[in-house]
């Protein structure tokens, strides 16, 4: 008796080639997908919902991250498809980060704080910090005149500030956006010496890029900005260093990548896939061989479009305040090291202190609540999981600034309300 078989289903010609056109299909969508995609994803159902991102960057040194991330192939091999768009101003980039024409930014710490508050003039627009870009790297500049009259201590600029009230010409100081990090800098620098920002001074946004030309034609008296322009001002012999940012406070936070709340909870995938990316780039940054290579990068016109060389010092830490003080500095910006990137709810609860302090806000804000909305600490330790990385976790420990005060996580209300120099409304 003959063997039996099983019965096979027939296939007529038409079903046999869509068959075959469907396993065609399939093997070029697989042939497509970056080589290393299938060991970082795992499954399909681990790929990015969103893969094409537009990220958003000013010309500063902080955005060396996401530039590097892009430049080195770590968002493909995360399976994200980055391009980045520079942008002329901090206001474009929060509205072009609403509107959804970027998808990722670098951003100052506060933006997303007053995005999500509807503070300061900013449409209320929910904004997620899942990761710290870097800490340090920022410097308040005075114009060149200054020089041997005033120094790290801001209480010596207070007799050229009383001097010109009096003539009714108020000196002119520059930050880069009402609620972020160099207007907070530069508000309680001031406040250090007994100036307050909101009376004795004319406080003016400028653009980052535009600072030191604005210094340059006579606008403003001093700026507070991010690297490399406050370098670039004592190249240039316009202006010097009084304090930078980390003389104020020790590895303070300063920018962050942000996403819209609404495209994160749809997107948690891709959210996560742009954290590995840049966790490989920041911790290459953090390198300090690397950072010729960085600087010959982030240098280009399509970036910050600045003599590499004038970004290369400080990353080294080679500071020179152009006053005549020149140190190693100890804590030059980094990207990495030092849990560096955790978004810590406590530095949002400090930068709400300081609204309440400066009457951004009416009455106490929800510290607790803003500050486990927009930090979002849950996307960074699964992103930090799924690629065995171990970070430091949560930091809950009070932070000691230049003039001597210390925030108390716990009670950031105090904080606010403790200076002899504020604002207080409701």
């Amino acid at each position: 008796m003959p063997t039996s078989r099983p019965t096979l289903p027939s296939l007529n010609r038409r079903q046999f080639l869509t068959r075959t056109a469907q396993l065609a299909g399939t093997a070029s969508i697989l042939g497509c997908l970056p080589r290393s995609w299938a060991a970082t994803a795992g499954s399909a159902s681990d790929a990015p919902e969103s893969p094409n991102i537009n990220f958003g960057m000013i010309a500063l040194t902080d955005c060396s991250p996401i530039v590097i991330a892009h430049e080195k192939g770590l968002f493909k091999k995360y399976g994200i498809n980055s391009t980045v768009t520079k942008g002329a101003n901090w206001a474009a980039i929060r509205d072009n980060l609403s509107s959804g024409s970027i998808q990722a930014t670098h951003m100052l710490l506060g933006m997303p704080l007053a995005s999500t508050m509807g503070l300061a003039g900013s449409p209320k627009k929910p904004m997620v910090i899942p990761w710290l870009l870097n800490r340090n790297g920022q410097a308040i500049t005075l114009k060149a005149e200054w020089k041997g009259k005033v120094g790290a201590d801001p209480k010596a600029l207070k007799p050229f500030v009383e001097q010109a009230k009096k003539l009714g010409e108020p000196l002119t100081f520059a930050m880069t956006f009402p609620p972020g990090t160099h207007a907070l800098w530069m508000r309680y620098y001031l406040a250090a010496g007994g100036i307050d920002p909101d009376k004795d001074v004319s406080l003016i946004t400028v653009p980052p890029p535009q600072m030191v030309a604005n210094m340059k034609i006579g606008k403003m008296d001093g700026f507070c900005v991010g690297e490399p322009w406050n370098a670039r001002s004592i190249a240039d012999g316009i202006g010097f260093t009084s304090v930078t940012t980390q003389d104020m406070w020790k590895d303070h936070p300063e920018k962050v990548c942000a996403f819209t709340e609404e495209f994160a909870e749809k997107n948690p995938k891709t959210v996560k896939a742009v954290l590995k990316a840049l966790h490989e780039a920041s911790v290459w940054l953090d390198v300090m061989d690397n950072r010729a290579e960085q600087c010959a990068i982030v240098s280009r016109p399509t970036y910050i479009n600045c003599d590499q060389k004038i970004i290369l010092g400080r990353l080294l830490g080679d500071l020179d305040y152009g006053d005549g003080r020149k140190v190693k500095d100890e804590l030059p910006m980094h990207f990495s090291k030092r849990n560096c990137n955790y978004p810590q709810a406590k530095y949002a609860k400090w930068f709400m202190s300081q609204y309440r302090r400066w009457g951004m806000v009416t009455g106490a804000p929800d510290y607790d609540g803003i500050a486990k909305r927009v930090m979002r600490a849950d996307l960074y330790e699964e992103a930090m999981k799924e690629i065995g990385y171990a970070h430091g976790g949560t930091d809950n420990s009070p932070e000691t600034l230049f003039d001597g005060a210390t925030f108390n996580p716990a009670d950031p209300e105090a904080f606010a309300k403790g200076f002899a120099v504020k604002s207080l409304k409701g």
